[in-house]
């Protein structure tokens, strides 16, 4: 990997003090990164409420390994990494939990999420605003890719991470995050189009 840019540096110049016990340290860690981790768990999940808790989660694990942290290094996709595997036992743990019903046997209605984090409702009120017609036939685009395209596109696209920070992440090669990456991008310029077509055509 190349020299560590400036967040980065000052990422581990962080992670260093509060390594060494500086409580102070921990608070300037979270501000610098939480909100970009939030954002990423949000995509992920389509859910504001449970990122917020992964996020906590993922903090608390931070500090629970904090002894395995290589001092000096960019503490960024290390991080990412932990919040990563956090989401991903979130989302077994909702496929593993069971169906609650209500008292006279029916499913239990609860408000439908989008992948911004607003209830479908209110997502739908959004899209009927012009200004966010582009906005959400993106998002709701990004929703129907394949999970490992969807991730790559997230991590390099939206969060800015490197092809090589990726592949940590993810656990998986620079080549196939590349080409994850240039799939989803594909996949999403298709579907967009597409859409853009449908709009344009007379009714």
């Amino acid at each position: 990997m190349g020299p560590m840019d400036a967040e980065a540096i000052e990422a581990a110049d962080v992670m260093a003090r509060y390594c060494r016990g500086e409580a102070a340290a921990f608070h300037r860690l979270y501000a610098l990164l939480a909100p970009r981790i939030l954002a990423y768990l949000s995509g992920l999940l389509g859910d504001k409420a449970a990122a917020e808790d992964t996020l906590q989660v993922t903090f608390l694990k931070v500090h629970e390994a904090r002894g395995t942290y290589v001092l000096g290094a960019n503490p960024i996709p290390w991080m990412y990494t932990i919040a990563h595997r956090t989401c991903l036992d979130e989302l077994r743990r909702r496929k593993r939990s069971r169906v609650r019903l209500t008292q006279d046997g029916t499913l239990q209605s609860e408000p439908a999420a989008h992948l911004t984090g607003v209830s479908v409702d209110a997502h739908q009120d959004q899209t009927d605003r012009p200004d966010a017609s582009v906005t959400a036939s993106a998002l709701a685009a990004l929703d129907r890719l394949p999970e490992n395209q969807r991730l790559a596109l997230l991590l390099t696209k939206v969060h800015g991470r490197s092809t090589a920070e990726a592949a940590m992440i993810t656990g998986t090669t620079p080549g196939a995050i590349k080409q994850r990456a240039h799939r989803a991008y594909v996949t999403l310029r298709g579907m967009l189009g597409n859409a853009e077509s449908a709009k344009a055509e007379p009714p």
